[in-house]
This record gives structure tokens, C-alpha cells and sequence, in this order.
């Protein structure tokens, strides 16, 4: 599968082929508990910020992605809906301590924190996911806690100091897309090599056994064996999680979606995962780097290997 058609002409691509459906709200499950729970304590979600598609699944399950440090990015990648631009206030001290309150209500076992890019502030945020991280632990001192954070940019090595003080148990970032098409998407600022080298100094900075982990969306022009070639490059870097997913374009305002990525490639991206040794790899067109994060955590830790979804 390897050499496969990277795109499609337009007049071919299908509007949404039927692996893309997914189910709307239900009365029944969590769903509305959560999002009540979240908009009461004046929290933000990935899950809300960037159009997550699993966003009714995930939640009905009593589950959700906290986003800390504001609604407000200050990175515009192509691929991205969250808001880009000046952030007007400082990060909410408080916030740590609601969102921490939030997890402890909803009995997550797992909870799962991500940000926006914050460049304004001099340590890009690390201290804030220290804090978000202390205040989970001390709440829910049997749960396990995973951040996806942005890359630090110009004060890597003291934030990654910050942030593993704190003791996560996964450290997650996404390097989003293969490196030919990384500058394209993620703008001037971002670094495909930046990302890999963080990814690295995570296990090397950290006095305990961290879990790393990053992402990829698929669907932006890349082609299969620029993703095993970008998964290679991950290994290399000794990142134990991969996960793999289909691009969705938020908006006519951002980058068209290449082609709708056939549920068979997903599972062969699997299979290259599994040859490269991750530890867990979860691929599939509704994968997110998040989506059932405490699932790939296990996987990972057991030896369970590989999910296609």
C-alpha cells in the first residue's frame, strides 16, 4: 500500500464516505452531565475547541480532553479550528484547581490536559501544566494524568523540567503531519525536527519511566510512506504511542482535505506500527490523539500492541 494514489481529483473525492459517520448526542449516557459539569466551572475542552467528531462518543462515555491556558491560540495552523490570536488575559491561576474539582466529579481515571500554544507568556505555559498536574494528583491520587502539550518554543529545556517535576505519566505531542508538509501546515514557528527532539528530551529528562506519545492526521497530501517514514522518525526518538487518524476540515478558511484515507490503509499503518515496535498504536479515520487515551496508556503498558478503530 505503500505506493498508493496520495490524491484524488476533486470530481472523484466522495462527499463523506460512510466510515466517516459518526452519531450525534444522545439523552442517554453522560453526555449533557459532562458538558454541564465543563461550561459550569469555566472550563474549556479540546474536544469543543477544535470540532472533535468523537466529541458525543467520548463524553457520552463520561470522559472529555481539558484545554488549559485560555481559548486562545497563538499559533494559526492550517489544519486547526481552536481560535488563533493575541490572548487577552494571563492564564487563570484558579483554573488548576476547578479543572481538578471537574476530574474528581467526573471519576476519571485517566484524565487527559492539552493547551493552546501560549508565545506571550515567558514559559509558554509549562508552570500552568505543573500546577494543573499537582492539583490533579493531589485530588485524584489514584488517576493517572497525560498532557499533550505544545512544543515550548525558545525555553524547551526549562519547560520540560517543569513539567516532568510534576510526574506525568504520559507526555504527549503531536507532531501532526509528515515532514514535507510540516512548514506548510503549522507555519514558521513550529519545527518538524523541533518536535522530535522534544519528544526525546522528555525520556531523557525525566528521573521516572514517562510514557511518550504523538500523533498524525492524515489526509493533508502526505503520502503512506511518508507516514511510515514519519513513524520511523518517531521511533527513533523512542516514542512508545503513536496514534493515527483522518483529517477534517474545520472550515472553508483552512487546508482541504486531500483525500478520505480508506479504513484498509489504517489498519496497514497499524501493522507498520506494529513492525517498528510502539508500544501501542491506535489508527483509524475517527482516531485522535486523545481518543480513548486511557485505552492506548494500557495497551501500551501490557504488551496489548495495536488497535485499528
Amino acid at each position: 500500500m505503500g505506493d498508493m494514489e496520495s490524491s484524488l481529483p476533486v470530481a472523484e473525492r466522495p462527499r463523506r464516505p460512510a466510515w466517516m459517520k459518526v452519531r450525534a448526542p444522545s439523552a442517554e449516557g453522560s453526555y449533557f452531565d459532562v458538558k454541564k459539569l465543563i461550561h459550569g466551572q469555566g472550563l474549556h475542552t479540546i474536544c469543543e475547541e477544535a470540532r472533535c467528531p468523537n466529541i458525543a462518543e467520548c463524553w457520552g462515555r463520561g470522559t472529555a480532553t481539558f484545554q488549559i491556558l485560555g481559548d486562545t491560540c497563538t499559533r494559526a495552523c492550517r489544519y486547526c479550528y481552536v481560535n488563533s490570536g493575541r490572548p487577552e488575559h494571563p492564564p487563570d491561576p484558579l483554573e488548576p484547581l476547578r479543572l481538578a474539582h471537574a476530574a474528581a466529579s467526573m471519576g476519571l481515571q485517566h484524565v487527559v490536559v492539552t493547551s493552546v500554544d501560549r508565545d506571550d507568556v515567558p514559559d509558554r505555559g509549562a508552570g500552568h501544566y505543573a500546577a494543573t498536574i499537582r492539583a490533579l494528583k493531589a485530588r485524584l491520587p489514584a488517576a493517572s494524568v497525560e498532557v499533550l502539550t505544545p512544543d515550548f518554543l525558545g525555553v524547551e529545556e526549562e519547560a520540560l523540567a517543569t513539567v516532568l517535576g510534576a510526574r506525568p505519566e504520559v507526555f504527549n505531542h503531536n507532531i501532526e503531519t509528515v515532514r514535507r508538509l510540516h512548514r506548510r501546515m503549522r507555519g514558521g514557528k513550529a519545527s518538524y525536527n523541533g518536535a522530535l527532539g522534544l519528544l526525546r528530551r522528555a525520556k531523557e529528562v525525566a528521573d521516572y519511566p514517562v510514557l511518550t506519545k504523538s500523533g498524525l492526521i492524515v489526509g493533508l497530501g502526505e503520502t503512506n510512506d511518508e507516514v511510515v517514514r514519519t513513524m520511523r522518525d518517531l521511533r527513533e526518538h523512542r516514542v512508545d504511542v503513536v496514534t493515527i487518524g483522518q483529517y477534517l476540515q474545520p472550515s472553508p478558511k483552512h487546508a482541504p482535505i486531500d483525500r478520505w484515507v480508506h479504513p484498509d490503509e489504517f489498519r496497514w499503518f497499524r501493522e507498520q506500527g506494529e513492525a517498528l515496535g510502539f508500544g501501542s498504536v491506535f489508527s483509524g479515520p475517527l482516531v485522535r490523539s486523545s481518543y480513548r487515551a486511557d485505552e492506548q496508556r494500557h495497551a501500551a503498558e501490557t504488551g496489548r500492541g495495536a488497535a485499528a478503530l
